[in-house]
């Protein structure tokens, strides 16, 4: 269980035409290279490791950019960002998910009070936020891992069947008692908003940044399978539920993120609305294990382990990935990376440089 920070650890050097080192929201390790996305683009970075530049742990640099418009048949316009919150390596994949849910436009200080007032009514859906995918990762000549469309191997890239209004994921969702309400409110203003993702096997889980219900944060599990180019979603069980729900007590907090470590299941969480407050870690030990045995389609789970809280500024440093550093990048075992969105002067070195943290015991 971690229970030490240290700040600043880990060096990414990204190239100045990167558009995600401001806005880091998902992150995965294949090896010694790690994925990386950002909530304003439409694509993966991935960053290989790289000899320190100075007193951090580790490096990462020599960044390449994937556009997911090359990857996928996306549900909407190729230069339309993806908002992507969660990802997770497994069995070959990297898997994505973009947040689902509708945004706000925000006022500015250049506007007048009418203009302002207006914008502020005004509620958008980017269609590829609507993304749920599996992205297939194959090594080139260098022995450095790539996504590709379709590996040599025939593993193909592969999204939820939707398009750009909506998937089988919402049209699940529309008549939920709990959350469907909120589909129609946007992220930020504790509306549907997905930014956590975990994966084992063919289930999911999405952690839900909103809507947190009487201080009940909300975790949903889903089953995928296969069919031609397209992922759909699978009954989890005899009776045909294609959702299950699990309601966490952490203290009004929403997921930031997941990450399974062996059995448990870590969540990083803070504040659903666009706040300055709390962003902590939770354990949910042998997570995996009882959601494999659980056929309750809504359960509630209050005793989690807190174990440690993440410093954040005023407007900056907002942790918003969590990851399990590889056992050959990890000076101590285990440890975590923590990415932070909107990183203030104290995580940047330059312009293209920001600085993540490590977790440990």
């Amino acid at each position: 269980m971690p229970n030490k920070h240290i700040k600043n650890a880990i060096r990414l050097d990204f190239p100045p035409e990167a558009l995600v080192h401001t806005n880091l929201s998902g992150a995965a390790f294949s090896g010694e290279c790690l994925w990386v996305a950002g909530d304003e683009a439409c694509s993966i970075d991935r960053l290989c490791r790289l000899d320190p530049a100075g007193s951090e742990l580790l490096r990462f640099g020599d960044g390449l950019s994937f556009p997911l418009s090359e990857l996928l048949d996306l549900p909407g316009a190729v230069d339309e960002e993806a908002d992507l919150e969660g990802m997770a390596v497994a069995d070959g994949y990297l898997w994505v998910v973009g947040s689902h849910g509708l945004k706000r436009k925000n006022a500015k200080s250049d506007r007048d009070n009418a203009e302002n007032a207006k914008r502020l009514a005004k509620v958008t859906l980017d269609g590829n936020r609507r993304l749920l995918a599996c992205l297939p990762i194959e090594m080139d000549d260098a022995g450095k891992p790539c996504l590709v469309r379709e590996t040599k191997d025939g593993r193909l890239a592969r999204r939820l069947k939707g398009d750009a209004e909506s998937n089988l994921l919402t049209e699940a969702l529309a008549d939920d008692p709990h959350f469907g309400p909120y589909m129609a409110i946007p992220g930020k203003d504790n509306g549907f908003d997905i930014e956590g993702l975990a994966v084992d096997g063919k289930r999911l889980l999405l952690g839900l940044r909103g809507p947190v219900l009487r201080g009940w944060s909300a975790l949903l599990e889903i089953a995928l399978e296969t069919k031609g180019e397209e992922l759909r979603l699978a009954p989890l069980d005899g009776s045909g539920s294609l959702i299950r729900k699990h309601f966490l007590q952490l203290e009004g907090l929403g997921i930031r993120d997941l990450h399974f470590s062996g059995d448990d299941l870590y969540i990083l969480a803070g504040p659903t609305m666009v706040l300055d407050g709390d962003i902590r870690v939770f354990k949910w030990p042998n997570a995996k294990s009882l959601l494999a045995t659980n056929h309750e389609p809504v359960r509630f789970e209050a005793a989690l382990n807190e174990m440690l809280s993440l410093p954040h500024g005023h407007g900056t440093n907002r942790a918003e990935a969590l990851c399990q550093l590889p056992t050959e990048l990890a000076s101590q075992t285990p440890s975590w990376l923590v990415l932070y969105d909107a990183p203030g002067l104290d995580r940047k070195d330059g312009e293209y440089t920001v600085f993540g943290d490590v977790l440990h015991q």
